[in-house]
């Protein structure tokens, strides 16, 4: 049949008979017993000393199939194994000649599932296979499934459309893992989605089918980084810089230097590395930083575009913003001005760097953005004095009281701190990293002073993904505040509410936190809330489930209605059939 055909394609080419030629010789023969013999001498294994050994096998009931095929199946082994052996032998020029030899010879029976992973070892250890060959593995879907990666990637190099067809699902998978995390129903301080360490980050599956993709191959590399680069621009999504800063460091770990040594953004992806590690900016490690930033030559500033970008990770930022919060404190401390810090203006000059990584990779005009004197003169001492405020009112709480009566916490914010938040990126990053500490420590005080601040904020950060990812992490901390009405009013009518029906995402966020919190909330604001959280027509599944969710939890918390002594109606409910739509 067509089956067998296929199995034995290519055998004639070779001048080996097949089932074919048994057919021609039996149909023209006269004594058929002895033309089988005959043929079974010609094919068969010619070794002397099995002539006398088959007929043994015989009596004992073996096929000859079978005792041809483990034959067959021990003689590959050894040839897969000489073939490994070949390519690790003598000069280069030569094994390389012995192999491409034998692939001329055994290409044509690449379609022999018996034969096939011989060809396809071959081709494996063959830096450079021939043109011709990669061209008929590529035209046939079974043959490109089954070849090894080392030869996939020679045809990729030079097919940029069916590398990408390759690498854009995993891109996809990478992404959605990401807002997976953002969005997930476990919400925790100690926990969030900047917990696990960069060492661990690049295990992740995406990352490491990628690496093994590439290889060691540079083509390949800088295909992927277009596609990054490409889809970051599209998107504006920055989980595609933090696989940018993975995909150079997963390469790093496996020494692959070829690739390494030519990406100039590597020492400094390397020491940033370490920083995001630590979640902290040292200074020795800042110097290093500078030297790079610095060391930028005429001519070649179109490195900053791929700086920025791994500048741009939320990993990266997430790392200067914190360091800057820390530096902030310490300046207060020091009764020192932020422009007195080269520390401190090195980390804003990096967010900076990064936060620009989208509009210098669009504009192609490659020079580092302008940082503006009002950030350092004006928005950062503001925030200091938030800090010195803090101080003051818990040195105050511990004075013994005269007749004045205690001094109440400061309820008002400069005009001008609320317009930084709303027009430069800069302050605004830094104005939420500041809004988060304070949650952490647990200060109600300022978090319900600044909270107003957050209603409208440059570009709306205040309800990005990962804000609110750690914010409401941090509410966690601040459990036993959600008894109060004030408190709530503030936070969820004050803040949340006034975005849930222009977001999905901030609607979905707050269900996170409702689901988490639920019993903490006082019963008449929850009520209010369910209202005011009712998914509409237009929102999306992910809302509609997690507002099920917190019903279902609702429901279980409501105390059963007392025993009811009325006598039952007879009037039997009738049975609810549930409609495909409603599933």
């Amino acid at each position: 049949g067509p089956g067998q055909a296929a199995m034995y394609a290519g055998l004639q080419e070779l001048g080996v008979a097949n089932g074919e030629d048994l057919k021609e010789t039996l149909t023209n023969c006269t004594e058929p017993l002895k033309a089988i013999e005959q043929f079974q001498t010609e094919n068969g294994v010619l070794l002397p000393s099995l002539q006398s050994a088959l007929p043994f096998l015989d009596l004992h009931g073996t096929p000859r199939l079978e005792f041809h095929q483990s034959v067959f199946d021990e003689l590959r082994e050894k040839l897969l194994e000489r073939v490994s052996a070949i390519a690790l032998e003598g000069k280069v020029e030569e094994r390389y000649k012995k192999l491409e030899d034998l692939l001329e010879k055994s290409f044509s029976l690449v379609k022999m599932p018996s034969i096939q992973p011989v060809v396809m070892c071959v081709m494996k250890h063959l830096p450079k296979v021939p043109e011709k060959k990669l061209k008929l593995v590529m035209a046939d879907k079974d043959l490109y499934k089954a070849c090894a990666v080392e030869v996939k990637r020679q045809i990729w190099q030079d097919n940029q459309a069916l590398f990408g067809d390759e690498v854009s699902p995993l891109l996809k998978q990478y992404i959605l893992e990401k807002e997976n995390i953002l969005f997930s129903n476990d919400i925790s301080v100690l926990h969030n989605f900047f917990s696990p360490s960069p060492k661990t980050r690049r295990q992740g599956e995406v990352v490491q089918k990628l690496t093994q993709m590439i290889g060691k191959n540079v083509k390949l590399y800088d295909m992927v980084l277009q596609f990054l680069r490409t889809l970051f621009l599209r998107t504006r999504n920055v989980h595609y810089c933090t696989l940018r800063a993975e995909l150079l460091m997963s390469l790093h770990d496996l020494e692959v230097n070829e690739i390494c040594n030519v990406d100039p953004c590597h020492k400094f992806t390397w020491c940033l590395d370490a920083c995001i590690r630590e979640k902290f900016v040292d200074n020795k490690r800042a110097r290093e930083l500078q030297g790079f930033l610095d060391g930028v030559k005429k001519g070649q500033e179109q490195v900053l575009g791929d700086l920025s970008m791994i500048l741009c990770d939320p990993f990266a930022i997430n790392t200067l913003a914190l360091s800057t919060i820390r530096h902030l404190q310490d300046l207060v401390g020091q009764d020192t001005l932020p422009r007195e810090s080269p520390d401190l203006l090195l980390l804003l000059r990096m967010l900076s760097l990064g936060q620009g990584a989208w509009d210098m990779i669009d504009s192609q005009v490659f020079k580092e953005p302008k940082m503006e004197a009002e950030l350092i003169t004006k928005f950062l001492p503001m925030l200091m004095s938030f800090v010195v405020d803090d101080h003051t009112f818990n040195v105050d709480q511990k004075l013994p009281s005269e007749e004045k009566g205690p001094i109440p916490y400061p309820s008002t914010i400069p005009e001008a701190y609320t317009k930084f938040l709303q027009e430069n990126r800069i302050a605004c990053e830094i104005g939420l990293y500041y809004i988060l500490h304070i949650t952490k420590q647990r200060n109600k005080n300022a978090f319900l002073r600044l909270l107003p601040a957050l209603v409208e904020t440059f570009s709306d950060l205040a309800f990005g993904d990962i804000f609110l990812h750690l914010l409401t992490g941090n509410l966690t901390l601040l459990g036993d505040e959600f008894a109060l009405e004030e408190f709530c009013t503030s936070l969820f009518d004050g803040f949340f509410l006034t975005a849930c029906s222009r977001k999905e995402n901030v609607h979905r966020h707050v269900l996170r936190l409702l689901l988490h919190l639920h019993h903490k909330v006082a019963p008449a604001k929850l009520e209010s809330l369910q209202k005011a959280l009712e998914p509409t027509k237009q929102s999306g599944e992910a809302v509609k489930e997690l507002y099920n969710q917190l019903t279902e939890k609702l429901e279980l918390r409501k105390p059963s209605p007392a025993e009811v002594t009325e006598t039952p109606s007879m009037e039997l409910p009738l049975p609810t059939v549930p409609t495909p739509a409603s599933r």
